[in-house]
């Protein structure tokens, strides 16, 4: 079930592993003019407690979806799937997932994010009856149980910024996006003066199901950061973020300052990329002796 799934709490070591694995995909990701493409950064993982035994029918069952998953990415953002689960097998083999990418991803952007998403999932929560990992431009879920269509609202991972003390037009604009975000019914993205943000419920929810999730992050927003000038709220089934302008800009103001990032990462992520294989080789290490 959803409520099974805890945010991962892994060891330092790995987490930085999965940073610079991230980074390898951010630079992947660089498009003809040198912009960064963010959408690989990790977010978050969950991982159910229960685990599955290597070479069982749950596994088989699972591969057969994150195959699906990969592979319908290039035709749609958005897709569900069951596996194992039909009346002449068993139970055991069962295993439902779904896949969703951010709203405004190109369909290339949104592949390659899935490809990450699902290369990392085992990683980060390996032998797991049930998973999520969200980066951030998609998010890759599976379970044992079948959850698609049912509301939930945990909260999964939150972030908030320094505060804005004493600024009145900040708040109002800011309550302006919250409230125009709190109505979307699929991805939204709205502004109002120097504040920005988009929210996005996951596809299997009903219309209904996705305001009253829209609602919860919302108030969460506000309940669980105050007067932060960016915040993001990531429950179960959707999430909401807004920021100040400017706080989210990634890309440079020249060409040529472009072009000489991608070359500056060029340089530095070939030197991290090795570094992140031995990290995580030194990591299983270190659990198999211990």
């Amino acid at each position: 079930m959803l409520r099974s799934l805890q945010p991962h709490s892994t060891d330092n070591i790995f987490i930085f592993a999965l940073r610079l694995y991230s980074l390898f995909f951010i630079f992947s990701s660089l498009n003809s003019h040198g912009r960064l493409v963010d959408s690989h950064i990790f977010i978050y993982a969950g991982c159910s407690q229960e685990k599955y035994q290597p070479n069982s029918a749950f596994e088989g069952s699972l591969n057969s979806l994150l195959a699906s998953v990969v592979s319908s990415a290039p035709q749609t953002s958005y897709n569900s799937f069951a596996m194992g689960n039909g009346s002449s097998t068993s139970t055991e083999g069962a295993v439902y997932g779904l896949y969703q990418c951010r709203g405004d991803l190109k369909t290339t952007d949104c592949s390659r994010c899935i490809e990450s998403a699902v290369s990392q999932i085992s990683l980060v929560c390996p032998y797991s009856y049930g998973a999520g990992l969200q980066l951030e431009g998609c998010y890759v879920r599976y379970e044992h149980v079948d959850f698609l269509g049912r509301l939930d609202t945990s909260l999964m991972y939150k972030k908030c910024s320094k505060s804005v003390s004493n600024d009145v037009e900040f708040y109002r604009r800011r309550d302006d996006v919250l409230a125009d975000l709190q109505t979307a019914t699929g991805f939204r993205v709205s502004s109002s003066g120097l504040v920005q943000g988009f929210a996005q419920c996951l596809g299997d929810l009903s219309s209904g199901d996705c305001s009253a999730c829209l609602a919860e992050a919302v108030g969460k927003l506000k309940n669980l950061c105050g007067s932060a000038s960016a915040s993001d709220v990531f429950l179960s089934q959707c999430y909401a973020r807004y920021w100040a302008s400017g706080y989210y800009d990634f890309s440079s103001d020249s060409s040529s300052n472009q072009d000489q990032v991608g070359k500056t990462v060029a340089i530095i992520v070939g030197v991290l990329a090795g570094l992140a294989i031995v990290v995580v080789l030194l990591s299983f290490l270190r659990r198999a002796l211990g």
